[in-house]
């Protein structure tokens, strides 16, 4: 689906055609024949729309016929329906930069164009340069609050994993240690392009707009500082943390294990008393008490005996 946008007198209108100074949005579902009309319409060569739809697209710039092509990665969440899958996925985001019009195209729906598309009354179409780094802004944005989502679900499940031997919450951590993956790949990624932009001066910018990528240079090394220290972290959590369960569950063997030998010993105690043979006090008025009694002391016994040793 194509979406054409413009800023007319402060406000974001959609409009129905490409125009001078339109942002040009496209998002799922996609049909080969928008990419030959909006190609054609825009002189776009098509396979930049193409590889557009690569989730595994990695940032990247090329110039062709005087097209200039971006990809960045933005985070998202995952909705695959498999358990293990990561929570948090990256996506490309191209950016195609045409004479007169911006064009965006995401493989799937992401928080950093919506809030690209929020802010586009306080944008200058005619300032395209700014509004790709704007775009990038957004991006950088996305990643933190991801991060901080991360860290916040980090936390949780490491309380929940405190009181439990489930290894659900383990999982769970697992999926986030794939989040974080994804994250410190693209991030790095990111940061490259970035830094290649400003080194090689892709877009044409003047000062202003370089000291503003300079700015997401770092706002993109912190974010992925905090993805590292995230990633750390949560390595030696699961590793501390699969030694916990593992020493909560010999816990329970010793308990079970101790048990067993206190209810074998006055097994054996009643197995004699029952044999088919001579036994002492056999025709004694208090036959059955004996063996249970000695059977009681013998298990009073062994329990202070666990207790005091602190195995039980």
């Amino acid at each position: 689906m194509i979406q054409y946008f413009k800023n007319i007198n402060g406000q974001t209108l959609e409009i129905d055609k490409p125009d001078m100074g339109v942002w040009v949005n496209l998002v799922p579902p996609f049909k080969e024949e928008e990419f030959i009309e909006l190609s054609e319409d825009l002189e776009i060569p098509i396979e930049f729309l193409r590889d557009s739809l690569d989730i595994d697209e990695r940032p990247r710039y090329e110039m062709e016929d005087n097209v200039r092509f971006v990809v960045i990665k933005t985070p998202t969440e995952n909705n695959s329906f498999n358990d293990s899958d990561a929570f948090y996925i990256t996506i490309p985001i191209c950016i195609i930069l045409t004479h007169t019009q911006i064009v965006t195209v995401n493989s799937f729906d992401n928080g950093a164009i919506k809030k690209f598309l929020n802010s586009f009354q306080k944008r200058h179409p005619d300032k395209k340069n700014m509004m790709i780094l704007k775009v990038f802004e957004k991006v950088v944005q996305n990643f933190m609050e991801f991060l901080k989502e991360i860290n916040h679900r980090r936390n949780q499940y490491e309380s929940s994993l405190y009181h439990s031997n489930s290894n659900e919450d383990l999982l769970n951590l697992m999926r986030i240690q794939k989040s974080l993956v994804y994250f410190v790949t693209a991030l790095r990624s990111n940061e490259m392009l970035m830094m290649k932009l400003e080194r090689t001066n892709f877009l044409g910018l003047n000062e202003e707009e370089r000291e503003f990528l300079q700015d997401l240079i770092v706002d993109t090394s912190q974010a992925l500082e905090m993805a590292n220290i995230y990633t750390n972290i949560l390595s030696s959590t699961m590793d501390a943390f699969a030694s916990i369960i593992s020493n909560n569950l010999n816990s329970v063997m010793k308990r079970l294990t101790s048990i067993t030998i206190i209810l074998s010993l006055p097994i054996l105690v009643t197995s004699i008393y029952g044999m088919n043979v001579d036994i002492p006090y056999q025709h004694s008025n208090h036959a059955f008490y004996i063996p249970v009694s000695i059977s009681l002391i013998v298990s009073l016994v062994i329990s202070w005996y666990f207790m005091k040793k602190k195995w039980f």
